[in-house]
């Protein structure tokens, strides 16, 4: 029996933007595991929400191509009335601004009972009520019966947050989606938070997909990660192996540009230039090529490709080879120049 919960494939998610359509998502293949974590990182404007939403089927004027098959079954552009049969049940999705995800006019039991009504109507009410306090107990909410009966406004982020999550797992969804999930939040909440993801995953068995810029929650959270940048997917490894031993030239800036706590850095890399828009974004060569000026233009694949350089291990494009940062090179220079 395949371990293999949801397989993406050649995905393909396109917005219109006066008479043409331009890809934010651009032929992305990914599978998830049950009970894994698959982390997918990279700055604002990647492209990472923009996966999840696909998924979620949650955009309402993009152009979705490609495949994506949860338990066997391909669910890219379903009709809304059957997309809802998976949406909140087997499919759920933990959003990133907890406070404009709830309604602010509507009591958190009331929300929470919302998501089981509409799929399990032949639950009676008492059991219902009884349900949704076991499951704010379950994530760590302190007083849930008063908490029942409570607006968003009147609890704090972490407290907002750990409903958004009641939501998401009052079905025991089998794939789990968490956009920025502590974005916004203090460390001592986020560590509860990603504590408590942990436990439930475990519990439920669930796959997880966690999107996320912050690579300290993709190190204690994740089994593999995807690093997006520009609408593609441009490295794959499990969380060891891309911590260890980073490839693509995005990877390495992203990891050379967060401080780290052994090392007494004089500075830190600074990636050279910004996201490029969705209209601007080049289509030929390597997407990366222009925050990497000191490349030669040899260095990168015409049309670059996904390469499996070690089991489970896949770079695009083959600047990777050739890539070194500035500050190395000056201190190469340097050191021979001293030693002359």
């Amino acid at each position: 029996m395949s371990n293999t919960l949801l397989e993406i494939k050649n995905l393909k998610t396109s917005f219109r933007i006066g008479e043409e359509y331009y890809a934010a998502v651009d032929n992305v293949s990914l599978n998830v595991n049950k009970n894994e974590v698959l982390a997918i990182v990279g700055e604002s404007g990647s492209g990472k929400s923009a996966l999840a939403f696909s998924v979620m089927g949650l955009h309402n004027r993009a152009k979705i191509e490609g495949e994506i098959v949860f338990k066997g079954r391909n669910i890219a552009n379903l009709p809304s009335k059957q997309m809802n049969k998976f949406r909140g049940n087997e499919l759920a999705m933990i959003f990133q601004d907890p406070l404009t995800a709830l309604n602010p006019l509507m009591e958190i039991g009331r929300q929470i009972d919302e998501a089981l009504i509409l799929h399990n109507k032949n639950m009676p009410k008492k059991k219902r009520k009884e349900y949704i306090i076991d499951l704010l107990e379950k994530v760590e909410i302190p007083r849930p019966k008063h908490v029942y009966n409570q607006f968003p406004h009147e609890l704090s982020g972490g407290m907002r947050q750990r409903v958004i999550i009641a939501i998401a797992i009052a079905n025991q969804p089998e794939l789990l989606i968490a956009d920025e999930p502590t974005t916004a939040l203090d460390v001592t909440i986020q560590a509860q938070i990603l504590d408590l993801m942990r436990e439930l995953k475990d519990d439920l068995g669930s796959g997880v997909i966690l999107i996320t810029h912050d690579l300290g929650v993709v190190a204690e959270m994740a089994d593999r990660v995807a690093v997006m940048y520009a609408g593609e997917i441009v490295e794959i490894a499990d969380v060891e192996t891309l911590f260890e031993n980073p490839q693509h030239p995005y990877t390495r800036s992203l990891l050379s540009s967060i401080p780290l706590v052994d090392d007494a850095q004089d500075k830190l890399h600074v990636i050279h230039g910004i996201v490029p828009s969705l209209k601007n974004l080049p289509r030929q060569g390597c997407r990366f090529s222009a925050r990497i000026p000191w490349i030669d233009e040899s260095a990168h694949e015409e049309n670059p490709e996904l390469h499996e350089i070690s089991p489970g291990h896949f770079v695009r494009c083959t600047c990777y080879k050739h890539f070194y940062f500035p500050e190395e090179n000056k201190e190469e220079q340097n050191h021979d120049t001293a030693q002359s």
